[in-house]
């Protein structure tokens, strides 16, 4: 028998199974159905990208991910404005310069441009594994409040962005953050 032909045969048997099981379904009484029916349960949703971009641990996180790399942005930033003054005395000065004096300035402006470029990537390395070490811990933390949350409230479900649909009816992502935020207050409140 071909792969075709046996998915044929068993799409027969699937909806065998179902007219079978409506036909079950349809000997029972409303009240044994709804005796045998699970009670509704509880669903909520909640948008962690916007968890992840306004709880305060996470932009705690940022801003000191912001203040651990600024010295060496500006020292980046210092080095290209010198290599920018470098080009520029360059094409200022070039038919003047006497050629030793302007092989030398190119060869200072190259290896410039190479450290910069070194450095920029060593920087852009370094600032990507610490956001992800912060967001790690931003993120446990996060969870850990939408399951919490969910406990306590008495949820047997809760769905995480992205959704094609949710009623703002079970949003919780406005509780989730204001938790958030009581906890971060209160480990601030807690740090010397």
């Amino acid at each position: 028998m071909t792969a075709p032909a046996q998915a044929r045969g068993a799409m027969r048997a699937l909806v065998l199974g179902a007219v079978l099981g409506a036909c079950v379904l349809e000997t029972l009484s409303p009240a044994t159905a709804l005796a045998q029916a699970p009670a509704a349960a509880k669903v909520g949703y909640v948008d962690m990208k916007r968890l992840l971009d306004n709880a305060p641990q996470v932009v705690a996180g940022r801003e000191k991910l912001s203040k651990e790399f600024a010295p060496r942005d500006a020292s980046l930033k210092a080095d290209e404005k010198r290599l920018d003054d470098l080009r520029e005395r360059q094409q200022r000065e070039a038919a003047t310069m006497a050629t030793t004096d302007a092989d030398t300035l190119k060869r200072e402006i190259d290896a410039l441009d190479r450290s910069i470029k070194r450095n920029r990537e060593a920087m852009r390395n370094d600032l990507k594994s610490r956001s992800d070490q912060e967001l790690d811990k931003s993120w446990r933390e996060i969870n850990d409040a939408v399951v919490e949350f969910a406990r306590e409230q008495g949820f047997d479900l809760i769905v995480p962005s992205p959704v094609v649909f949710a009623s703002p009816r079970v949003d919780i992502t406005d509780q989730v953050l204001d938790r958030l935020k009581k906890q971060y207050r209160a480990k601030a409140g807690d740090t010397p």
